[in-house]
């Protein structure tokens, strides 16, 4: 059914090669490091890059549709939701994303009302480095460790839908001792 209600678009190879190229944020304390995609711009930074065993790290993704273009947002529908991903590690743990209100969409043709993001809007996910002894033995010899994340997610506009893309995001942190 979801097939029916979503229109297909061929996303060239150039769109999706763009989509792929992983953010690597330079200073998460300045300005984050921006990725366009054919759909998007996402700014994507971290609280901090030095961590000890228990620090807590906010994970920040602001993500601005393109004119016209709207993803996903929680709701009662059947689309893909945008989402912050973050690659499971024995020595994380990773709260739920925060989302933010969104906005609700018509869409005349189906005569259907959904939950979106049209405009700039930020997700956030907190991350701990675990205190433990299986943290602590996981991270031995380490000076630092990769915090791997994506946005993931569904563009469409007033008349297409297209492909699901990933950006991926990936942050390197300094251990401290």
């Amino acid at each position: 059914m979801h097939i029916l209600r979503t229109v297909v678009a061929v996303v060239a190879a150039g769109v999706a090669l763009a989509a792929q190229a992983p953010a690597r944020p330079s200073n998460p304390f300045g300005e984050p490091e921006r990725t366009r995609t054919a759909h998007l711009t996402l700014e994507a930074q971290v609280s901090r890059t030095s961590v000890a065993p228990g620090a807590r790290i906010t994970v920040t993704l602001d993500v601005t549709p393109n004119r016209a273009m709207h993803v996903y947002a929680p709701g009662k529908h059947d689309y893909q939701v945008v989402r912050l991903s973050i690659t499971p590690q024995s020595y994380l743990r990773v709260e739920p994303t925060q989302y933010p209100p969104s906005d609700r969409y018509y869409f005349e043709p189906l005569d259907e009302t959904v939950e979106v993001y049209s405009n700039r809007f930020r997700l956030t996910r907190q991350v701990t480095l675990l205190d433990s002894p299986a943290a602590r033995k996981a991270l031995a010899g380490r000076s630092s460790i990769e915090l791997a994340a994506a946005l993931e997610y569904q563009a469409c506009d007033d008349a297409v839908c297209y492909s699901p893309s990933k950006v991926p995001v990936l942050f390197t942190l300094t251990l401290e001792r």
